[in-house]
C-alpha cells in the first residue's frame, strides 16, 4: 500500500443517491484495508439543491476535504454540477459524468439557459472523460433510480479495489429489496 491519497468528489443535486454512492465507495475502500475520510455538503438537497461529497482514501488520511485542484476523480450525477466543480480536479484528472440535465431555478425562471455543449466543454478541459447514460442503463437493470449505482460501477472500473470489496459494500449499504437491481446496475456501469 503506497502513501498516496486518492481524492474522489461526487457532485449532483439532491435526491440522486449521491450520499448512498459515497457510503458504498467508503465502505469498499475500508473493506480493501484503507483509511477513509468522507465529508458531505448539502445545499437544500430535498429541493434539488447542490450536493457534494468528498471521499479520500489511502494508507493514512487526515482530512475529509479534497483540496482545490487535487481531486483525482470527479464523479458527476448531473452535467451542470459536474462542470461547476471541475476546478476541484487536478490537471489530468478523470471525469465520469451522468448524461443528465436538471435545470436549476435560474433556468426554470427563464433568467438563464442551460448550456447545450457541456460534454464538449468538459472533454476539452479533461480528456479522460466518460459520459454515461445512467438513466438508460439503470432502467435496463430494472429501476431508473439505480443510476447512481451505474455511475458507481463506471467509477469502480477506474480504481484498483478487489471485486469482493465492491460486492460486500453493496450488500451492506443497499436495502435488501433493491440489492439485485443495484448489483445489475453496478455491473452495467462497470462494463462500460
Amino acid at each position: 500500500m503506497s502513501d498516496t491519497i486518492t481524492n474522489i468528489l461526487l457532485v449532483g443535486v439532491g435526491g440522486q443517491g449521491i450520499l448512498l454512492a459515497s457510503e458504498i465507495l467508503s465502505e469498499a475502500f475500508m473493506l480493501a484495508g484503507f483509511d477513509v475520510k468522507k465529508s458531505e455538503i448539502h445545499g437544500m438537497s430535498q429541493r434539488g439543491g447542490s450536493v457534494v461529497s468528498h471521499v479520500r482514501y489511502g494508507k493514512e488520511v487526515h482530512s475529509p476535504i479534497v483540496p482545490e485542484g487535487e481531486g483525482d476523480i470527479l464523479f458527476g450525477f448531473e452535467l451542470m454540477e459536474t462542470y461547476r466543480y471541475l476546478p476541484l480536479l487536478r490537471k489530468g484528472g478523470t471525469v465520469v459524468a451522468n448524461d443528465l440535465r436538471i435545470s436549476p431555478p435560474s433556468v426554470l425562471l427563464g433568467q438563464a439557459s442551460y448550456p447545450d455543449d457541456l460534454p464538449d466543454r468538459i472533454r476539452a478541459l479533461f480528456p479522460d472523460f466518460l459520459l454515461v447514460d445512467g438513466q438508460h442503463l439503470a432502467a435496463e437493470a430494472g429501476n431508473v433510480r439505480a443510476a447512481n449505482t451505474v455511475l458507481l460501477g463506471a467509477v469502480a472500473k477506474q480504481l484498483d479495489i478487489p471485486d469482493e470489496c465492491w460486492h460486500k459494500a453493496l450488500e451492506r449499504m443497499v436495502p435488501p429489496k433493491a440489492l439485485d437491481v443495484n448489483r445489475k446496475a453496478f455491473q452495467l456501469g462497470r462494463a462500460l
